[in-house]
């Protein structure tokens, strides 16, 4: 298998701890997208898509997002599990990763993508060029607030996230609080649980990445 990855872009960090906490050596390939190498013919040969990560396999089909990445190593590799070992686990797990998608990531990127003067012009990923709206700008930044603001409630006292075992909830609530904080936005103080979580999961190895 091949991986196509940008250290500087959450979305392949995703799959990079995943990879990681799998204990999996997987031959990686850097995407500078700062560079705009996701754009060039050779990347659109890959991913017409235009975005990372990729995961191309041994018999050269592509699996070109995130979820389609991390469903197939998790059945290929099911321990530890890390979408649930359980129904309910999986449930709740599910449930709790399409939350910090929607309002946090949806959130951060609708921020980003609309404001930061790199991104004129390419306020959507893929292949199609869209004007930034500065409104959403602002919307985005309201939405990040809001579920910040709740994190702390999210972990209760928790281990993790979604229950008793670490999951890819914990891993994208990870990325997403450091993502937010190129808004400059942070857990709010006195969000004792949420910090405490966050010291923890900040430490496994694997964050590292």
């Amino acid at each position: 298998m091949k991986f196509y990855d940008c250290h500087t872009a959450p979305s392949p960090r995703r799959v990079r701890i995943f990879i990681a906490e799998k204990g999996l050596e997987i031959e990686t390939v850097e995407i500078d997208m700062r560079k705009g190498e996701q754009l060039s013919p050779e990347f659109r040969a890959i991913n017409p898509n235009c975005t990372v990560p990729v995961l191309e396999l041994d018999d050269g089909s592509r699996l070109l997002s995130t979820a389609g990445i991390r469903n197939y190593l998790e059945d290929l590799h099911p321990e530890p599990p890390l979408m649930g070992a359980t129904a309910m686990e999986k449930g709740v797990i599910a449930d709790t990763q399409w939350q910090i998608e929607f309002n946090g990531f949806m959130g951060v990127a609708e921020a980003l993508r609309n404001s930061v003067p790199g991104m004129k012009g390419r306020a959507l990923p893929g292949p199609v060029n869209y004007e930034q709206i500065p409104e959403l700008a602002e919307r985005g930044k309201l939405r990040v607030r809001h579920f910040l603001d709740n994190v702390d409630n999210m972990i209760g006292d928790k281990p993790f996230v979604a229950g008793e075992h670490y999951s890819i909830a914990d891993i994208d609530l990870l990325i997403l609080i450091d993502f937010a904080g190129w808004l400059k936005l942070s857990l709010p103080e006195g969000a004792g649980n949420a910090q405490r979580w966050y010291d923890a999961v900040s430490a496994r190895p694997s964050a590292k990445l």
